[in-house]
């Protein structure tokens, strides 16, 4: 089982890369967003490795962090999504705007990734809505924005992000902007006052 690969980039394809390590050549499988991440020919590199192992072949996916690699196995378990359509989902998002989207059952935001449609996106909102937290990363607040996606959320808090997106910022971003008004204003602040103090967040 092969958990990290370091060495040198020897080749970069459309999804994957070619990692020379002590002059044997490891293919690893990535996301764009990993891929864009990588040097160039000839530079060091470090993937963190999942390795599939199936009857007639063996396969390495490569990830820049391991939470990242984590996001890839938790996405699998979903039904309907297998490794290609997991590392669109990471090519798409990261893992704390993943987190965020699930947290805020966002299946725009996730149905945005190549080859997720209407039906695997609620799936994925639906059943990781549990395990997100664990998984959050950057993600913030998280248990505000999982209040938010299921509809609980305070009145002044709900209308606070309402208020905001309806200025024109991502619902991401309307909560968390709320969110950290909601540190300096108190929970029992009133929608006013947290959509005054969010769009100081915002103008920063």
């Amino acid at each position: 089982m092969i958990g990290k690969l370091k060495g040198t980039i020897d080749e970069i394809g459309e999804d994957y890369v070619l990692v020379d390590v002590h002059g044997v050549c490891y293919v690893a499988h990535c996301s764009a967003r990993t891929l864009s991440k990588l040097g160039s020919a000839g530079e060091a590199c470090v993937l963190f490795i999942e390795t599939y192992v199936r009857e007639d072949q063996l396969k390495l996916f490569g990830f820049m962090t391991a939470l990242e690699r984590e996001w890839f196995n938790l996405l699998q378990s979903v039904q309907g999504v297998g490794a290609k359509v997991a590392l669109a989902v990471l090519s798409t998002l990261t893992p704390g705007e993943l987190a965020n989207a699930i947290a805020l059952q966002d299946r725009a935001a996730v149905s945005r990734a190549p080859g997720v449609g209407p039906k695997v996106a609620m799936r994925l909102v639906t059943e990781l809505k549990n395990r997100a937290p664990a998984f959050a990363g950057e993600a913030i607040n998280i248990a505000l924005k999982q209040e938010l996606g299921e509809g609980v959320a305070a009145a002044p808090v709900a209308d606070a992000v309402s208020a905001l997106t309806n200025l024109g910022y991502s619902r991401d971003q309307a909560a968390n902007a709320v969110a950290a008004a909601m540190k300096t204003a108190g929970e029992n602040a009133d929608s006013a006052k947290l959509i005054r103090l969010g769009l100081k967040e915002l103008a920063r």
